[in-house]
């Protein structure tokens, strides 16, 4: 092989080098966190099922329908809860890859945009467990039939809020999606105002097929969606280049 050859794969191989040693960072930052949560999944267990408890009527507990349910719902869990706390590091190890790639503008972009995904994420998961949550086990208790004990098997409850979670961080995505259409161009804050309406009703569409089939966690979902979807607006018209008609005026 040529020098000419060995140059060009010289920095082929440098890259290959760094994502190895990036991906073995984020997976040791990952493990060292279940390691820290594991002797707590019983715990972080008993914290999720709160919302459901506090809704039975006086000793209505939840049963496992399966062998392994009491072992494998709370290590599931715990590994959920590992990614969660682990997930700056892990981002922080791929911004540390790709940041060299980027210029300067596209670096003072990027940043913002990830602590912003990252806080609308958890502010998302937060949303789902102290206000979402009691309402939708509230409502269903009242809508219970006489007779009927709610006896709801771990592993199926664990799913059920899991599936909450993330329907609502990555639906509290929905402003920096929107900032970043907007700066590749695909999008202008104009547009994005002439299509409010229809941006609503595809809302209230997502939010009936990523919830559970009762009104109260759809509104829970769209009524939040269609108030950061006005808070994308606003902030594409702050960073995305300026097109005639365009304003910070959101009406």
């Amino acid at each position: 092989m040529t020098d000419a050859g060995l140059d060009s794969e010289r920095p082929l191989i440098a890259h290959l080098l760094e994502l190895r040693s990036r991906l073995l960072r984020g997976a040791a930052g990952l493990l060292l966190a279940l390691a820290c949560l594991l002797p707590f999944a019983n715990r972080l267990y008993a914290l999720l099922a709160q919302p459901l408890l506090d809704k039975l009527p006086k000793g209505g507990q939840l049963i496992a329908t399966q062998v392994a349910s009491p072992f494998f719902a709370p290590m599931k869990l715990a590994f959920f809860a590992a990614l969660m706390v682990a997930m700056p590091w892990l981002l922080y190890q791929a911004w540390a890859f790709v940041a060299p790639g980027l210029y300067k503008r596209e670096k003072r972009l990027a940043l913002p945009l990830l602590a912003s995904a990252l806080a609308l994420f958890y502010a998302g998961c937060a949303f789902a467990y102290f206000l979402v949550l009691p309402m939708v086990f509230g409502f269903l208790a009242r809508v219970t039939p006489a007779g009927v004990a709610m006896m709801t098997d771990i592993s199926a409850y664990l799913d059920f809020v899991l599936v909450l979670f993330l329907a609502f961080g990555l639906s509290f995505e929905l402003p920096v999606a929107l900032v970043i259409l907007a700066l590749l161009g695909w999008v202008t804050p104009a547009q994005l105002r002439e299509g409010r309406g229809y941006a609503v009703v595809g809302i209230f569409v997502v939010a009936a097929v990523l919830t559970p089939p009762d009104v109260v966690s759809q509104l829970m979902l769209a009524i939040p969606m269609c108030l950061l979807y006005e808070a994308g607006i606003i902030a594409a018209a702050m960073v995305a280049p300026r097109q005639p008609g365009d304003g910070v005026d959101a009406g």
